[in-house]
């Protein structure tokens, strides 16, 4: 074979795919409906079954009898999960599960599964760290400078307390899957954000090996961090398939079970203390924070974001224990956490010296890592130009004399990105067509777009020249999609076994063109010679001189630890919201939502932008409606449904604007995952937008109405 290709990207000015938008090539398939996702399946014989959860949020079983369920007409199958004895710590806790010929017959016969529990002492809300007593652990103290000198000496100091709630996923398709199990063999058709995982994260618990786990799955219906595993629904799913001799069962959570217990983002409270100076400089930081993630740990939001060389601070974490389901992975884990605490507390104390708060965040910045800080200030001042800073904002209590006061608010964020582990096949066939394989997914984020850009570009090919198969287990293994890792390990890792067929390839041809392999290039569907164009073969006719199998078959494979250059991390991001507030009803309204993003090299911009649009839109959810709402008496979660768990729709979004940070030195540093740096910021900037509008602080996330007035009503008294 030649010497190793240069697998380095095209230079901007030499990219003929890559860096272009076409259209989603899925786009066709998912707007008119033919696109089906694992909870449309309709096998053969297939079952369906339902889900018993606990409805305590704490309590033992004592006793189960599922006598009942198994005799009633067109049950197949019956598994329990919790045999008596085991405690539960949550509501919808799995207890057992029912398969049956129908969805209806497999609820009533669930409903007739008997089960006894002892209640047991819960406790379901964390708000108030005095009251949470042992249920909060403390993880220790972390000292860094002299932050009581600090405080003594400091011009301005501000105290504040603020709060963002917990949050659930809100998957369109539910956690769930379709499994059939059959003497030795587990076929599994998931909705994960894993395919290459499926089968090890199975293995364990079904005592089947690995090998004998088949997985596939064309689309998925949402996955924001917690469909990574299979969950134990997948368990008792595959359980319920065996016992009624290898039927296709189909079991996905209801909407209910779906908000109770297959994730969701952690909360974060903070009495936050910051000294300064009167020109805008922070000296000192201090904050004692905490919150929870369900019953087990979950990490502490990193403090103070982003700007955590400030030379004195005192942080304190304890999380919260609590009877109500885990935590799993939320799109920025800990981020926008932190990010709300922080930039916060900074517009605060902007606010309490009189500064604009974009002259105390671009000072703050000279505490951000060297590397980013001139990224961090550009794109401060490129979100104000595109927001009418100058022209918009006004400071606190200085809104007019109107009911309706418009604010405006800035925030910022930070996401590593780097591209995760991830192996591809690239096959040039006698025929001229080519493949592309790899065990990675589409979560719906464009990547059958990306990877078939890349190996386009990289071939000299038109798009419509490639065959993408993804989706299953038995194909090269690849990461799971999450951390913003996709699209720089499928990426990287299409681009290398592109060129290495290639290259074999030019290795074939070479002789009938009189040139070396390395003297070779692809452009425009066709093998030419470098010096001399006019020699060339279309791309037909070369690949007719592949003798031996008719192919030729080579990988590429990114490795995390040494990506060559081709992918890399560090995304930075600066967000403006213009909100208007009414004063007298409390409604927030989003007029306009800047935001400035770098990303790397953009292998699509209209994708690139899709991402930011997205995270925009569900970060202005979380910030104006979303949080789970827990009964202290009852231990249960009150609004697990989607009617009073609110999203918010087309009308609460307002006028997105999306400025991409594309500038060569931000594209020579290689692809960078774009999934979650834009999700980040918009908490803290909505709820600094709101506060400049109505000249006090909403401690509390959501600014719902009743909040707002709230704060109003404090203010004025």
């Amino acid at each position: 074979m030649a010497d190793t290709p240069d697998y380095n990207w095209p230079p901007m000015e030499k990219r003929q795919i890559i860096g272009t938008s076409p259209k989603r090539l899925d786009g066709p398939q998912k707007a008119s409906g033919r696109a089906k996702y694992t909870s449309d399946l309709k096998l053969p014989g297939m079952l369906f079954a339902a889900y018993m959860g606990s409805p305590h949020a704490h309590a033992r079983i004592t006793a189960i009898d599922a006598g009942a369920a198994e005799k009633t007409p067109g049950v197949k199958a019956v598994h329990i999960m919790a045999p008596a004895g085991t405690e539960l710590q949550w509501q919808g806790m799995e207890v057992a599960a029912v398969a049956a010929t129908t969805e209806e017959i497999a609820n009533d016969a669930v409903r007739k599964i008997k089960v006894d529990y002892e209640a047991l002492p819960h406790m379901v809300k964390e708000d108030d760290l005095e009251k949470a007593g042992a249920r909060a652990k403390a993880s220790g103290e972390k000292v860094v400078g002299d932050p009581d000198q600090a405080f003594q000496d400091a011009e301005a100091v501000h105290e504040g307390q603020y709060g963002i709630p917990v949050a659930t996923h809100c998957c369109l398709e539910p956690h769930g899957q379709v499994v059939q199990w059959q003497g030795d063999q587990v076929k599994i058709w998931p909705s994960i954000q894993y395919i290459s995982g499926v089968a090890a994260g199975l293995a364990p618990n079904l005592k089947v090996p690995v090998a004998n786990i088949s997985a596939h799955m064309d689309y998925i219906g949402g996955g924001f961090g917690s469909k990574f595993n299979v969950g134990k629904w997948a368990e008792a799913c595959a359980f319920l398939s065996q016992k009624a001799g290898g039927a296709p069962v189909k079991l996905f959570l209801d909407r209910a079970m779906e908000q109770m217990i297959p994730g969701n983002r952690p909360s974060a409270f903070s009495k936050i203390k910051i000294a300064g100076k009167k020109d805008g400089t922070v000296t000192a930081w201090q904050s004692q924070t905490w919150g929870t993630g369900g019953f087990a740990t979950s990490g502490s939001p990193p403090l103070p974001y982003v700007v955590d060389r400030i030379p004195n601070q005192r942080l304190n974490y304890s999380w919260v224990s609590v009877n109500a389901g885990p935590a799993q992975a939320w799109r920025a884990p800990n981020n926008q956490q932190a990010c709300f605490l922080t930039c916060s507390a900074l517009e605060d104390f902007a606010a309490k010296i009189g500064m604009d708060p974009l002259d105390v965040f671009d000072k703050a910045f000279s505490y951000a890592p060297d590397a980013r800080q001139e990224t961090y200030r550009y794109q401060l001042r490129k979100a104000a130009e595109l927001a009418e800073w100058k022209r918009l904002w006004h400071p606190r209590g200085q809104g007019g004399a109107d009911p309706v006061k418009r604010g405006l608010g800035v925030a910022y964020s930070a996401w590593g990105g780097a591209g995760h582990n991830s192996q591809c096949r690239a096959t040039i066939h006698v025929d001229g067509s080519v493949e592309v394989d790899l065990a990675t997914q589409d979560l719906g984020t464009g990547t059958r777009t990306i990877i078939t850009q890349v190996a386009a570009e990289s071939l000299g090919l038109p798009m419509n020249a490639i065959k993408l198969n993804i989706g299953d287990n038995a194909l090269p293994t690849s990461g799971a999609s999450g951390g913003s890792s996709t699209v720089g390990g499928v990426s990287s890792s299409t681009r290398k076994a592109a060129l290495n067929a290639l290259a074999k390839l030019y290795e074939t041809v070479a002789p009938s063109l009189g040139a070396q392999p390395d003297g070779l290039e692809a452009v425009d569907g066709r093998i030419r010679v470098k010096d001399d164009p006019a020699k060339s073969l279309t791309w037909a006719a070369a690949c007719k001189k592949i003798g031996g199998a008719g192919k030729i078959s080579e990988m590429g494979e990114n490795n995390q630890r040494s990506p060559g250059g081709l992918n890399t991390q560090g995304a930075a991001g600066v967000q403006i919201a213009d909100v208007s507030v009414d004063t007298e009803t409390g409604i927030v309204r989003v007029n306009r939502y800047v935001a400035v993003q770098d990303c790397g090299l953009v292998i699509n911009p209209a994708l690139a932008r899709s991402q930011v649009y997205g995270a925009v839109i569900m970060g202005l959810s979380t910030a104006l409606v979303e949080e789970r709402i827990m009964d202290a008496q009852t231990g249960r979660m009150l609004n697990a449904d989607m009617e009073f768990y609110k999203l918010a729709g087309i009308n609460d979004i307002g006028d997105i604007v999306v400025h991409l940070d594309i500038r060569p030195e931000n594209d020579k540093r290689g692809v960078i995952g774009l999934g979650e740096p834009p999700a980040i910021a918009i908490c803290a900037a909505v709820g600094n937008a709101v506060a400049n509008a109505i000249g006090v602080r909403v401690p509390n996330l959501p600014v719902t109405a009743d909040r707002v007035l709230a704060a109003l009503e404090r203010r004025n008294a």
